[in-house]
């Protein structure tokens, strides 16, 4: 069992504290669903209610989009961002569009390679589903890309902890922590019931069930480095896989980032006081408000690409079916070179200059580096539909 020296006054809902023989309190977690069960009735039945319609419209607005797969990179690559800034990396947006399109500067946060590995290991993980269900193989494997060759590569990528971790304050002891995951040895088993929740056939709302398996997965905290991310990760895969969400356009770490203090305090007071509902309630508006500002941000993207395709039609003349095909290319790849452009029209450098110019005098592009050679443009309107709602330009 998980849950052995059962310790009648350290004990919670959500499992309980066991003393170790150095001296510490680690948690051991019961298995899921809770006991006694969540009920999903008053405040939390109409979150839910609000979350699932919100979803829907999402889904709605995607699928108005044409090629809707032409713009879910950007949706992914707004999630990596957001996730890996909750774990203190500095690098934007910005940064990652120029990193992907090898513009790199001395002010290049040295950080972008873990925003670059998120982005991978989510594209990863989104291909694997057809193929195998969330699962403990399936997190391995994504968590050894999440840390390939970046901070915390030492911390074996891919591989269950044989060491204990603990959360707190920088620089804190095991003996000063904020929490203490469960043991290495009670993490196999604590992982393969966590694994028998997710395909198990409780009846328990897709939303209601996905929070449950976040949280758990927190509190298990598997690995030595990268629980949060992958954690995060693992609600956008949930999502898809259930069919709650057909593409993996919600940023939920946007709303986990705005709100972080909180975030982290209630997954603290599931394990303190078993209060799992306050958690699903902050899960659930959460998904509801990310899922009504990303609606807004397809149906803005839809505006955007009309606008723009009309301003080619109108204005470039006889070059205008080449300008709508790099306006397409932009939305998968908003960052060019003039290159880029002679490739996708097969033209002439010349041609591909003077079709690059033009989209610079309609304000579709915007050139990033100053540079008199090799230059890169940026599309900036587009991008600009994801910058952070906060105003940080992430």
């Amino acid at each position: 069992m998980i849950n052995p020296d059962y310790n009648k006054e350290m004990y919670s809902r959500a499992g309980r504290y066991v003393n170790q023989p150095t001296g510490y309190m680690a948690f051991y977690p019961s298995v899921l669903p809770p006991e006694p069960p969540v009920k999903v009735e008053g405040t939390l039945q109409a979150l839910l209610s609000d979350a699932d319609r919100a979803l829907g419209r999402l889904d709605g607005s995607i699928t108005t989009l044409p090629n809707p797969d032409l713009f879910v990179m950007m949706y992914v690559r707004k999630e990596a961002v957001l996730s890996s800034q909750i774990e203190g990396t500095q690098s934007s947006l910005q940064d990652l569009l120029a990193a992907e399109a090898n513009v790199l500067s001395d002010t290049t946060p040295r950080d972008v390679n873990e925003v670059i590995n998120y982005v991978k290991a989510m594209n990863y993980g989104l291909a694997r589903l057809k193929d195998l269900p969330v699962s403990v193989r399936l997190i391995r494997e994504i968590h050894a890309i999440l840390l390939e060759n970046v901070r915390g590569h030492h911390a074996t990528p891919g591989e269950l902890r044989q060491n204990q971790n603990w959360i707190g304050p920088s620089g804190c002891s095991l003996a000063e922590a904020t929490f203490v995951p469960p043991p290495p040895n009670i993490v196999p088993e604590a992982l393969g019931q966590w694994e028998k929740f997710l395909h198990s056939d409780y009846e328990l709302p897709a939303l209601i069930k996905i929070g449950l398996a976040h949280a758990q997965f927190e509190t298990i905290h598997p690995f030595l480095d990268g629980n949060g991310r992958l954690g995060r990760l693992l609600i956008t895969f949930l999502l898809t896989e259930r069919g709650a969400l057909q593409k993996p356009v919600l940023y939920l770490s946007h709303y986990f980032k705005r709100h972080r203090q909180v975030y982290y305090d209630l997954l603290q007071n599931i394990r303190d006081n078993g209060d799992w509902e306050s958690w699903l309630a902050f899960f659930l508006r959460g998904v509801a408000e990310v899922s009504t500002e990303a609606a807004q941000t397809a149906r803005k993207i839809l505006q955007l690409r009309e606008s723009h395709r009309l301003a080619i039609t109108d204005h470039l003349g006889r070059a205008a079916g080449n300008g709508h095909k790099v306006l397409e290319h932009l939305y998968e790849h908003p960052v060019i070179s003039v290159q880029d452009v002679q490739e996708i029209t097969g033209t002439t450098y010349v041609a591909a200059n003077q079709l690059v110019q033009r989209f610079v005098e309609l304000g579709i592009l915007g050139e990033i580096t100053g540079y008199a050679r090799n230059r890169r443009f940026r599309y900036e309107p587009y991008i600009a539909l994801f910058w952070d709602n906060d105003g940080d330009k992430s």
